[in-house]
């Protein structure tokens, strides 16, 4: 069945995924299209590269749109970025309210740079007030390349499917070498529990996923610790104490009883 676009603004993505548009006469139009997304890539990057062209150091942040100054994870996401700002790092965001806004004014904070990469959607999606450089892409894949193109980390705060979505391409990205040296950040143990649960215990025992595959990506509650992750990545280390392969370890030794280890 065909989906139905009821907004009155004009939607890129949809315009261009939608399958409803690939009608005959469509087809004499659709190559055109090409042409504005090369347009958002050079914009994209031209910005990225111009803003980023003093930083070494750049970590990407996602997290939910939806959270307030007052809830705890945007308190920690503004620490964990005044740390890693104070440390030289350049931050870069989808440029909204929520935890996004929280990592920008963190970064500000710290000292260091704020990048906003935006994007046009009917809702959440406004720049928020602590951006020293920002872009409004009109693609989502243009924007994900982004973050994929000019971080050097990810850190992942409680967020809904499109954070979701940045963890899962990350996680894909350095699975297929991609990304080299490049640690996924998971920040928020209770939030995160049960899908490292599934990791482990169904993806990993179905062999879906190898040891190795758990070992770029960690756990944390601690500002502190996040940072120290990120600044030890960034001189080649990239150890994250081990990741998610060693929690899984000490996770089975607890389970197992003394008689049988």
């Amino acid at each position: 069945m065909a989906r139905k676009d009821t907004r009155t603004d004009p939607n890129p993505d949809f315009e261009f995924l939608d399958p409803s548009q690939r009608r005959v006469g469509f087809l004499q139009d659709d190559p055109w299209r090409v042409f504005r997304i090369q347009s958002d890539l050079i914009q994209s990057i031209e910005m990225m590269t111009r803003s980023l062209s003093r930083s070494d150091k750049v970590i990407a942040v996602f997290g939910s749109a939806r959270m307030t100054e007052s809830e705890h994870y945007y308190q920690q996401a503004r620490e964990v970025c005044r740390l890693l700002g104070s440390r030289g790092f350049a931050i870069v965001t989808g440029g909204g309210p929520g935890i996004m806004e929280a990592a920008n004014r963190g970064a500000q904070e710290g000292g260091g740079l704020s990048v906003g990469l935006n994007i046009r959607l009917d809702h959440e999606q406004k720049p928020n007030a602590y951006l020293d450089y920002q872009n409004e892409c009109a693609y989502f894949f243009v924007r994900k390349m982004m973050f994929a193109k000019y971080s050097h980390g990810f850190v992942i705060f409680p967020g809904g499917y499109g954070t979701m979505d940045e963890l899962f391409e990350a996680l894909t990205l350095i699975q297929t070498h991609k990304l080299a040296n490049f640690p996924v950040i998971l920040f928020g143990c209770e939030y995160w529990k049960p899908l490292v649960s599934w990791l482990c215990g169904s993806m990993y025992a179905a062999g879906c996923i190898s040891e190795e595959d758990l070992r770029r990506i960690a756990m944390t509650d601690s500002a502190e610790t996040a940072a120290r992750w990120l600044e030890e990545s960034s001189q080649g280390e990239c150890s994250l104490d081990g990741g998610l392969a060693s929690t899984m370890q000490a996770t089975l030794r607890e389970s197992t009883p003394p008689d049988r280890r």
